[in-house]
Protein backbone atom coordinates (compact mmCIF):
# COMPACT_ATOMS: atom_id res chain seq x y z
CA UNK A 1 0.00 0.00 0.00
CA UNK A 2 1.33 3.55 -0.70
CA UNK A 3 1.50 6.17 2.21
CA UNK A 4 -1.02 8.03 0.06
CA UNK A 5 -3.38 5.30 0.26
CA UNK A 6 -2.72 4.58 3.50
CA UNK A 7 -3.28 8.42 4.55
CA UNK A 8 -6.42 8.11 2.80
CA UNK A 9 -7.71 5.13 4.15
CA UNK A 10 -6.72 6.02 7.70
CA UNK A 11 -8.85 9.08 7.32
CA UNK A 12 -12.31 7.24 6.38
CA UNK A 13 -11.89 5.30 8.88
CA UNK A 14 -11.51 8.31 11.17
CA UNK A 15 -14.72 10.14 10.05
CA UNK A 16 -16.40 6.33 10.43
CA UNK A 17 -15.43 6.14 14.29
CA UNK A 18 -15.29 10.19 14.93
CA UNK A 19 -17.85 10.52 17.83
CA UNK A 20 -21.49 11.60 17.99
CA UNK A 21 -22.13 16.01 17.36
CA UNK A 22 -21.78 17.49 20.30
CA UNK A 23 -25.11 19.65 21.26
CA UNK A 24 -25.22 22.43 23.49
CA UNK A 25 -28.37 23.28 24.70
CA UNK A 26 -29.08 26.54 26.59
CA UNK A 27 -32.23 27.27 28.78
CA UNK A 28 -32.91 29.38 31.99
CA UNK A 29 -35.94 30.26 34.32
CA UNK A 30 -37.24 28.86 37.38
CA UNK A 31 -35.67 28.34 40.75
CA UNK A 32 -38.87 26.49 41.69
CA UNK A 33 -37.67 22.93 39.56
CA UNK A 34 -34.20 23.45 39.58
CA UNK A 35 -33.02 20.95 42.28
CA UNK A 36 -34.94 17.99 39.93
CA UNK A 37 -33.85 19.98 36.56
CA UNK A 38 -30.08 19.87 37.78
CA UNK A 39 -30.67 16.38 38.50
CA UNK A 40 -32.11 15.46 34.96
CA UNK A 41 -29.72 17.52 33.09
CA UNK A 42 -26.61 15.95 34.56
CA UNK A 43 -28.13 12.27 34.14
CA UNK A 44 -29.31 12.62 30.66
CA UNK A 45 -25.64 13.62 29.93
CA UNK A 46 -24.28 10.83 31.83
CA UNK A 47 -26.75 9.17 29.75
CA UNK A 48 -26.05 10.45 26.33
CA UNK A 49 -22.58 12.20 26.84
CA UNK A 50 -22.86 14.20 23.51
CA UNK A 51 -25.59 16.45 24.84
CA UNK A 52 -25.18 18.97 27.13
CA UNK A 53 -28.53 21.24 28.90
CA UNK A 54 -27.09 24.22 30.39
CA UNK A 55 -29.86 25.79 32.35
CA UNK A 56 -29.26 28.96 34.22
CA UNK A 57 -31.82 29.23 37.79
CA UNK A 58 -32.52 32.91 37.39
CA UNK A 59 -36.51 32.94 37.60
CA UNK A 60 -39.14 32.55 35.89
CA UNK A 61 -39.59 36.35 35.07
CA UNK A 62 -36.23 36.64 33.59
CA UNK A 63 -36.77 33.02 31.96
CA UNK A 64 -39.66 34.12 29.59
CA UNK A 65 -37.68 37.02 29.12
CA UNK A 66 -34.69 34.90 27.66
CA UNK A 67 -37.04 32.67 25.65
CA UNK A 68 -39.03 35.29 24.21
CA UNK A 69 -35.56 37.08 22.82
CA UNK A 70 -34.06 34.19 21.71
CA UNK A 71 -31.32 33.91 23.59
CA UNK A 72 -32.00 30.23 24.79
CA UNK A 73 -33.18 27.35 23.17
CA UNK A 74 -35.97 27.02 25.68
CA UNK A 75 -36.87 28.65 29.27
CA UNK A 76 -38.88 27.40 32.21
CA UNK A 77 -41.47 29.04 34.81
CA UNK A 78 -43.51 28.03 37.48
CA UNK A 79 -46.37 30.30 36.08
CA UNK A 80 -48.02 29.95 32.69
CA UNK A 81 -47.33 32.45 29.77
CA UNK A 82 -50.26 35.17 30.17
CA UNK A 83 -51.99 35.91 26.64
CA UNK A 84 -50.16 39.00 26.30
CA UNK A 85 -46.99 37.33 27.02
CA UNK A 86 -47.83 34.99 24.64
CA UNK A 87 -48.83 37.58 22.16
CA UNK A 88 -45.47 39.15 22.49
CA UNK A 89 -43.54 35.50 22.14
CA UNK A 90 -45.14 35.43 18.57
CA UNK A 91 -44.73 39.17 17.68
CA UNK A 92 -41.31 38.55 18.13
CA UNK A 93 -40.28 34.96 17.00
CA UNK A 94 -42.88 34.82 14.45
CA UNK A 95 -44.05 31.83 16.40
CA UNK A 96 -45.83 30.12 19.17
CA UNK A 97 -44.46 28.47 22.17
CA UNK A 98 -45.75 24.92 24.28
CA UNK A 99 -45.99 24.56 27.51
CA UNK A 100 -44.98 21.21 29.08
CA UNK A 101 -45.78 20.63 32.58
CA UNK A 102 -42.59 18.87 34.32
CA UNK A 103 -43.68 18.23 37.73
CA UNK A 104 -45.69 18.97 40.57
CA UNK A 105 -44.26 21.40 43.63
CA UNK A 106 -46.15 23.00 46.67
CA UNK A 107 -44.98 26.63 47.92
CA UNK A 108 -44.81 26.60 52.09
CA UNK A 109 -44.64 29.06 54.70
CA UNK A 110 -41.44 28.52 56.14
CA UNK A 111 -40.31 30.53 59.24
CA UNK A 112 -37.97 31.12 61.90
CA UNK A 113 -38.91 31.45 64.92
CA UNK A 114 -37.19 30.23 68.36
CA UNK A 115 -39.12 28.61 71.20
CA UNK A 116 -41.56 27.25 69.18
CA UNK A 117 -41.02 23.15 68.64
CA UNK A 118 -44.54 22.57 67.29
CA UNK A 119 -45.53 22.84 63.38
CA UNK A 120 -47.88 25.90 62.88
CA UNK A 121 -50.89 25.96 61.81
CA UNK A 122 -51.66 28.97 58.94
CA UNK A 123 -55.12 29.96 57.94
CA UNK A 124 -56.03 31.56 54.44
CA UNK A 125 -56.85 34.40 56.53
CA UNK A 126 -53.47 34.49 58.76
CA UNK A 127 -51.67 34.27 55.77
CA UNK A 128 -53.35 37.06 53.89
CA UNK A 129 -53.25 39.38 56.93
CA UNK A 130 -49.21 39.20 57.58
CA UNK A 131 -48.61 39.42 53.73
CA UNK A 132 -51.32 42.75 53.53
CA UNK A 133 -49.23 43.93 57.08
CA UNK A 134 -52.60 43.66 58.91
CA UNK A 135 -50.85 41.02 61.02
CA UNK A 136 -48.08 42.37 62.52
CA UNK A 137 -47.32 39.88 65.74
CA UNK A 138 -46.82 36.21 66.11
CA UNK A 139 -49.21 36.62 68.95
CA UNK A 140 -52.12 37.97 67.17
CA UNK A 141 -55.56 36.51 67.94
CA UNK A 142 -55.18 34.83 64.36
CA UNK A 143 -52.76 32.94 64.49
CA UNK A 144 -53.17 32.29 67.86
CA UNK A 145 -56.64 30.34 67.36
CA UNK A 146 -55.40 28.35 64.75
CA UNK A 147 -52.70 27.00 67.41
CA UNK A 148 -53.92 26.34 70.68
CA UNK A 149 -51.63 25.39 73.27
CA UNK A 150 -48.53 26.98 71.30
CA UNK A 151 -46.94 29.84 72.97
CA UNK A 152 -46.49 32.17 70.23
CA UNK A 153 -44.38 35.39 71.28
CA UNK A 154 -45.37 38.88 70.68
CA UNK A 155 -42.66 39.20 68.29
CA UNK A 156 -43.25 41.36 64.98
CA UNK A 157 -43.22 39.23 61.78
CA UNK A 158 -40.47 39.67 59.75
CA UNK A 159 -42.32 39.18 56.18
CA UNK A 160 -39.97 37.83 53.53
CA UNK A 161 -40.80 37.69 49.29
CA UNK A 162 -39.12 37.44 46.27
CA UNK A 163 -37.76 40.50 44.74
CA UNK A 164 -37.29 39.17 40.82
CA UNK A 165 -40.04 38.05 38.34
CA UNK A 166 -40.77 34.92 40.12
CA UNK A 167 -43.40 31.82 39.31
CA UNK A 168 -43.05 31.02 42.78
CA UNK A 169 -44.59 34.32 43.30
CA UNK A 170 -47.27 33.90 40.77
CA UNK A 171 -48.54 30.60 42.65
CA UNK A 172 -48.13 32.04 46.36
CA UNK A 173 -50.72 35.59 45.31
CA UNK A 174 -52.77 33.46 42.87
CA UNK A 175 -53.78 31.28 46.17
CA UNK A 176 -53.48 34.82 47.98
CA UNK A 177 -56.21 35.52 45.72
CA UNK A 178 -58.54 33.18 45.53
CA UNK A 179 -58.59 33.16 49.47
CA UNK A 180 -58.76 37.12 50.18
CA UNK A 181 -60.83 39.37 48.24
CA UNK A 182 -58.83 42.47 50.18
CA UNK A 183 -55.47 40.44 48.64
CA UNK A 184 -57.16 40.24 44.89
CA UNK A 185 -57.93 44.21 45.03
CA UNK A 186 -55.29 45.71 46.71
CA UNK A 187 -52.14 43.43 45.41
CA UNK A 188 -53.42 40.75 43.09
CA UNK A 189 -51.89 37.85 41.49
CA UNK A 190 -48.61 38.33 39.05
CA UNK A 191 -44.58 37.26 39.14
CA UNK A 192 -43.95 40.60 40.30
CA UNK A 193 -46.21 42.42 42.67
CA UNK A 194 -46.26 45.54 44.62
CA UNK A 195 -45.73 43.90 48.01
CA UNK A 196 -47.38 46.00 50.97
CA UNK A 197 -44.39 44.99 53.62
CA UNK A 198 -41.34 42.86 53.85
CA UNK A 199 -37.67 41.91 52.49
CA UNK A 200 -36.95 40.91 49.18
CA UNK A 201 -34.86 37.73 48.17
CA UNK A 202 -33.77 37.14 44.32
CA UNK A 203 -34.83 33.45 43.87
CA UNK A 204 -36.11 30.53 46.55
CA UNK A 205 -32.34 29.97 47.49
CA UNK A 206 -32.14 33.47 48.38
CA UNK A 207 -35.28 33.81 50.62
CA UNK A 208 -34.84 30.70 52.08
CA UNK A 209 -31.69 32.21 53.19
CA UNK A 210 -33.01 35.47 54.46
CA UNK A 211 -35.32 33.19 56.06
CA UNK A 212 -32.82 31.55 58.15
CA UNK A 213 -30.75 34.40 59.06
CA UNK A 214 -33.61 36.32 60.22
CA UNK A 215 -35.37 35.69 63.26
CA UNK A 216 -39.08 36.26 63.50
CA UNK A 217 -39.44 35.93 59.90
CA UNK A 218 -41.98 34.36 57.35
CA UNK A 219 -41.80 33.88 53.43
CA UNK A 220 -42.51 31.26 50.95
CA UNK A 221 -40.35 28.67 49.45
CA UNK A 222 -40.74 25.73 46.65
CA UNK A 223 -41.36 22.70 49.70
CA UNK A 224 -37.94 21.11 48.32
CA UNK A 225 -35.86 24.22 49.68
CA UNK A 226 -37.18 23.92 52.74
CA UNK A 227 -36.16 20.40 53.05
CA UNK A 228 -32.94 20.42 51.82
CA UNK A 229 -32.31 23.58 54.16
CA UNK A 230 -33.70 21.41 57.73
CA UNK A 231 -36.54 24.29 57.62
CA UNK A 232 -39.32 24.70 59.87
CA UNK A 233 -42.71 25.33 57.88
CA UNK A 234 -46.20 25.23 58.62
CA UNK A 235 -49.38 23.19 57.90
CA UNK A 236 -52.19 25.28 55.62
CA UNK A 237 -56.14 25.10 56.08
CA UNK A 238 -57.27 23.54 52.81
CA UNK A 239 -60.67 24.52 50.51
CA UNK A 240 -62.26 21.68 53.01
CA UNK A 241 -61.25 23.50 56.21
CA UNK A 242 -58.35 20.83 56.77
CA UNK A 243 -54.45 22.28 58.15
CA UNK A 244 -52.38 20.30 55.62
CA UNK A 245 -48.91 19.37 55.58
CA UNK A 246 -47.04 19.98 51.96
CA UNK A 247 -45.45 16.46 51.29
CA UNK A 248 -45.77 14.26 47.60
CA UNK A 249 -49.68 12.58 48.97
CA UNK A 250 -50.85 16.07 49.50
CA UNK A 251 -49.42 17.61 46.62
CA UNK A 252 -51.19 14.39 44.32
CA UNK A 253 -54.21 14.91 45.79
CA UNK A 254 -54.22 18.83 44.40
CA UNK A 255 -53.61 17.57 40.81
CA UNK A 256 -56.04 14.54 41.21
CA UNK A 257 -58.69 17.85 42.07
CA UNK A 258 -58.38 18.74 38.64
CA UNK A 259 -61.00 17.54 36.48
CA UNK A 260 -60.12 19.54 33.00
CA UNK A 261 -56.86 19.59 31.37
CA UNK A 262 -57.19 22.57 28.85
CA UNK A 263 -54.87 21.65 25.36
CA UNK A 264 -52.27 24.13 26.12
CA UNK A 265 -51.84 22.76 29.90
CA UNK A 266 -51.64 26.32 31.23
CA UNK A 267 -53.72 25.94 34.29
CA UNK A 268 -54.13 26.94 37.77
CA UNK A 269 -54.37 24.27 40.53
CA UNK A 270 -53.99 26.34 43.71
CA UNK A 271 -56.86 26.04 46.55
CA UNK A 272 -58.59 22.69 45.03
CA UNK A 273 -61.30 20.98 46.61
CA UNK A 274 -60.82 17.95 48.42
CA UNK A 275 -59.63 17.30 52.21
CA UNK A 276 -56.39 15.61 51.60
CA UNK A 277 -55.20 17.95 48.99
CA UNK A 278 -52.57 20.97 50.18
CA UNK A 279 -53.81 24.29 48.78
CA UNK A 280 -50.73 25.98 46.84
CA UNK A 281 -49.57 23.61 44.88
CA UNK A 282 -48.84 24.05 40.70
CA UNK A 283 -47.45 22.61 37.95
CA UNK A 284 -43.57 23.92 36.50
CA UNK A 285 -43.55 24.35 33.10
CA UNK A 286 -40.94 24.06 30.00
CA UNK A 287 -41.16 26.50 27.56
CA UNK A 288 -40.65 25.33 24.26
CA UNK A 289 -40.90 27.00 20.66
CA UNK A 290 -42.96 25.42 18.12
CA UNK A 291 -40.14 25.97 15.37
CA UNK A 292 -36.37 24.89 16.69
CA UNK A 293 -34.51 25.39 13.50
CA UNK A 294 -31.57 23.79 14.29
CA UNK A 295 -32.13 19.72 13.49
CA UNK A 296 -29.98 18.35 15.66
CA UNK A 297 -30.99 20.39 18.73
CA UNK A 298 -34.56 19.82 17.78
CA UNK A 299 -34.28 16.08 18.29
CA UNK A 300 -32.16 16.81 21.42
CA UNK A 301 -34.92 18.81 22.39
CA UNK A 302 -37.69 15.97 21.60
CA UNK A 303 -35.84 13.33 22.80
CA UNK A 304 -34.93 14.77 26.06
CA UNK A 305 -39.16 15.43 26.72
CA UNK A 306 -39.84 11.81 25.71
CA UNK A 307 -37.44 10.81 28.80
CA UNK A 308 -38.96 13.45 31.23
CA UNK A 309 -42.07 12.31 31.01
CA UNK A 310 -40.83 8.54 30.79
CA UNK A 311 -37.76 7.32 33.05
CA UNK A 312 -37.41 10.90 34.17
CA UNK A 313 -40.62 10.92 36.26
CA UNK A 314 -39.06 7.87 38.64
CA UNK A 315 -37.04 10.45 40.05
CA UNK A 316 -39.04 13.29 41.04
CA UNK A 317 -40.19 12.22 44.65
CA UNK A 318 -36.60 11.56 46.23
CA UNK A 319 -36.22 15.29 45.99
CA UNK A 320 -40.13 15.69 47.04
CA UNK A 321 -41.68 17.05 43.82
CA UNK A 322 -45.07 15.37 42.62
CA UNK A 323 -44.73 13.06 39.60
CA UNK A 324 -47.43 13.91 36.55
CA UNK A 325 -50.82 12.55 36.34
CA UNK A 326 -50.37 9.59 33.87
CA UNK A 327 -53.32 11.28 31.80
CA UNK A 328 -51.16 14.71 31.68
CA UNK A 329 -48.20 12.44 30.71
CA UNK A 330 -50.58 10.67 27.66
CA UNK A 331 -51.40 14.39 26.52
CA UNK A 332 -48.05 15.49 26.36
CA UNK A 333 -46.79 13.10 24.29
CA UNK A 334 -48.88 13.87 22.08
CA UNK A 335 -47.89 17.75 22.01
CA UNK A 336 -44.65 16.96 21.82
CA UNK A 337 -45.10 16.22 18.46
CA UNK A 338 -46.01 19.68 17.77
CA UNK A 339 -42.65 21.06 17.77
CA UNK A 340 -41.27 21.78 14.27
Amino acid sequence: MTRTAFWILLTVVSLRISPAQQILINAAGATFPYPIYSKWFDVYHKKFPNIQINYQSIGSGAGIQQITAGTVDFGASDSPMGDEELNQFRQKRGFGVLHFPTVLGANVPAYNLSGVAQQLNFTPEALAGIFLGKITKWNDPELVKANAGVNLPANPIVVVHRSDGSGTTYVWTDYLSKVSKEWESKVGRGKSVNWPVGLGGKGNEAVAGQIKQTPNSLGYIELTYALQNKMSYGTVRNAAGVFTQADLASVRAAAAALKDIPDDFRVSITNPLGKTAYPICTFTWLLIPEKIADPAKKKAVVDFLGWMLAEGQSQVESLSYGRLPQPIVAKEMKGIGKIQ
